[in-house]
């Protein structure tokens, strides 16, 4: 997300009104929000002491903006004397702009939406509080199972929640395009998927909008790739795996997908990415569910025929990977207010609030608490209704999902994950061999030295 962007999206911030957003969650949501007490949480904040908490996240489109000041507003009418204030970070400069507000002690009170790995990697050094009392508030039995176990810390606590699950690297599809092509089911493995793009590629549409930029998605998107070759980065006790026929493999079939991507792939990141498949420019896409709700709003033509699938793997041996980097909320320890940040933070999970703001990207971040997965208001949403088997496809992805923190089920969680996914290490990678044609076996020997320095920092 580019700085101007950020100016934008907090001057959207300051212009939307108490009525707007009170008006957005309407008055019986606003009534069954109003939070009195929560189970372990304490009391109404004193009105006489006005207590300011401030919460950043980088999911922050207009639409889900409206809706996180609904509940604000809510919150702020239950609870006299407290303000919260929503600050837009970027997806791409999150690590740096957290690093100078923990280095200067003015960190937010309440973090959403970043990574599992990051909140991993912040409790390790010591800056968060634990999420045992807001995971307790919210009911524990009301999560689906597993959801929270990759913020379970070796000293027995949890460093975040999730507020939300992602299937990040789904596979877009134009069924239009496909029927045109004479290609009648979605490809599973990775030479059938170049058949399918060099079929669809062709007055003036690309293939595939993969990224291939110094930037945090090629590193995410390219570890998935590894996956699907059979890899992994890591060993299970966190030993460095690079050095494999799976990498060697999956940077061989990357580079051979260079020539069905747009030429602005070599800069692509998310929102280059999602543009590229939404506008139209290319026959397939690689991203998480926020694009139903961009076809739906900005390419109504083609929204009747877009579908999505798991990625394919190198062959139909190897299963599936779905990247979810399970949208989290965490709470920096030196921001004081701890009481009243708790309280807001179990209250976003409040289903008058919480099913709006997924509903602000429906499919996009999925419920992670099965009493609302299950609730008819959740699921009377008009996409989510046009959707149902992408939706539904997309949440059993999500929940198997995993990430460089979390490699595979019964792996040592990786504190050092953001710290690598900062450091674009894997992206230089995918640009030495992909775009510069390095040698790969040299390549991957001097990455796997940056990514070791870095796990011994």
């Amino acid at each position: 997300m580019s700085n101007n962007r950020d100016d934008k999206l907090k001057a959207s911030v300051a212009a939307i009104s108490r009525r707007a957003v009170l008006k957005g969650l309407g008055t019986a949501g606003a009534a069954g929000l109003a939070l009195g007490v929560l189970p372990g949480l304490g009391g109404r904040a004193n009105a006489a002491e006005e207590t300011t908490i401030r919460w950043w996240s980088p999911q922050a489109s207009p639409e889900q903006l409206k809706m996180y000041q609904a509940q604000i507003a809510a919150f702020e009418a239950a609870n006299p004397g407290v303000k919260v204030l929503f600050e837009p970070t970027s997806d791409e400069g999150y690590p740096a702009q957290l690093a100078a507000a923990f280095a200067a002690k003015q960190v937010p009170n309440i973090v959403t939406h970043l990574p599992s790995f990051a909140a991993q990697n912040y409790y390790g050094q010591g800056l968060l509080e634990p999420m045992d009392d807001v995971i307790k508030a919210i009911g524990e039995a009301n999560y689906f199972p597993g959801a929270n176990d990759v913020y379970k810390t070796a000293d027995g606590h949890y460093c975040g929640t999730a507020i939300g699950n992602t299937a990040a690297d789904m596979l877009w599809l134009r069924k239009d395009l496909m029927e045109k092509a004479g290609i009648d089911k979605a490809p599973e493995t990775w030479d059938e998927l170049r058949t399918a793009v060099s079929k669809m590629q062709g007055g003036g549409i690309y293939g595939a909008p993969l990224p291939y930029g110094l930037n945090s998605m090629t590193s995410l998107i390219f570890i998935g790739f590894i996956h699907r070759a059979g890899g992994q980065v890591f060993t299970k006790d966190l030993d460095i795996a690079l050095d494999s026929d799976a990498t060697y493999k999956a940077l061989d079939f990357y580079k051979s997908m260079r020539e069905f991507c747009p030429p602005g792939a070599t800069n692509y990141s998310w929102g280059e990415s999602l543009t590229a498949f939404v506008s139209g420019a290319t026959a397939t896409g690689i991203y998480a569910g926020r694009v139903l709700a961009n076809v739906t709003a900005q390419n109504p033509t083609i929204a009747p025929h877009v579908t999505c699938a798991v990625y394919p793997t190198i062959s139909k041996d190897v299963a599936p990977w779905t990247f979810n980097d399970f949208p989290s909320v965490m709470m920096p320890k030196d921001a004081g207010n701890l009481d009243a940040t708790k309280k807001f933070a179990a209250f976003l999970f409040e289903p008058a609030g919480y099913i709006p703001q997924l509903h602000a990207a429906p499919g996009h971040v999925l419920p992670v608490l099965k009493t609302v997965a299950d609730n008819p208001a959740y699921l009377d949403n008009a996409i989510i209704k046009a959707y149902p088997n992408e939706v539904a496809l997309m949440a059993k992805a999500a929940a198997a999902g995993k990430n460089l923190g979390y490699e595979n089920d019964g792996y040592k969680p990786n504190l050092k994950a953001n710290e690598i996914i900062a450091s674009n290490a894997i992206a230089e990678l995918v640009q030495r061999v992909v775009l510069n044609g390095d040698d790969a076996k040299t390549a991957v020997g001097d990455i796997s030295g940056k990514i070791e320095a870095i796990m011994k920092g």
